[in-house]
């Protein structure tokens, strides 16, 4: 699937698909600068929603990349730089 541009909306849609949320997370809050940690996503579950990611976009990211993505902020930008990046290649 190709996309334009992925979005804080598509990140929590992947995130409740893969993982669910601890019932204490309101992910409609202004999430985008908390940890995945303190939203209560541990390693496997963003395992989990990355590899969703990359299946649904048909992409690979790079898996230091990703764990220094600590942010939603920072994931999506991960996702859509690589999206940028294949678009011009």
């Amino acid at each position: 699937m190709s996309a334009k541009e992925f979005t804080l909306d598509q990140l929590k849609a992947t995130l409740l698909e893969g993982a669910g949320t601890d019932e204490s997370v309101d992910l409609n809050g202004d999430i985008l600068d908390t940890s995945f940690e303190d939203l209560g996503y541990e390693s496997l579950a963003m395992l989990e929603t990355v590899g969703r990611i990359e299946r649904e976009y048909g992409i690979s990211l790079d898996e230091e990349a990703v764990g220094e993505a600590a942010t939603p902020r920072a994931l999506v930008r991960l996702v859509n730089d690589h999206l940028s990046a294949v678009k011009t290649a």
